[in-house]
């Protein structure tokens, strides 16, 4: 069964991204949030942002606000900061376990689809 998942790493301290808030919006037809989390001691979820009957083929955009975490670590970020709301789109396709990573540091970022 579908589901979908994610986790942050601070690449720049080495250590998983505690307290990421993430969104997750539809993007078929009007953009609307769906959900709405916050990441763990272990930059992950305590549950998957979709599963179950929510899970659904579609577009969707998770938006994590990276530059609220490190500003709350206390790093020194430019007025606007390089690095502030970070949004993914992708699509789901079919039904399986979708899980979007997210490796990030002050002026950077990656994703891909893991496992």
């Amino acid at each position: 069964m579908g589901r979908l998942t994610t986790h942050i790493l601070d690449t720049a301290a080495g250590r998983p991204a505690a307290g990421v808030a993430v969104e997750l919006y539809r993007l078929d037809g009007e953009r609307a949030l769906i959900a709405r989390a916050m990441t763990n001691a272990d930059g992950r979820l305590d549950a998957p942002l979709l599963e179950g009957r929510a899970f659904a083929r579609g577009r969707y955009e998770l938006v994590f606000h990276i530059g609220d975490y490190f500003r709350a670590h206390g790093i020194a970020l430019a007025d606007p900061p390089f690095v502030d709301l970070v949004p993914v789109r992708f699509g789901i396709g079919e039904d399986a376990h979708y899980h979007v990573p997210l490796l990030v540091s002050p002026y950077g970022y990656s994703t891909y689809r893991g496992s």
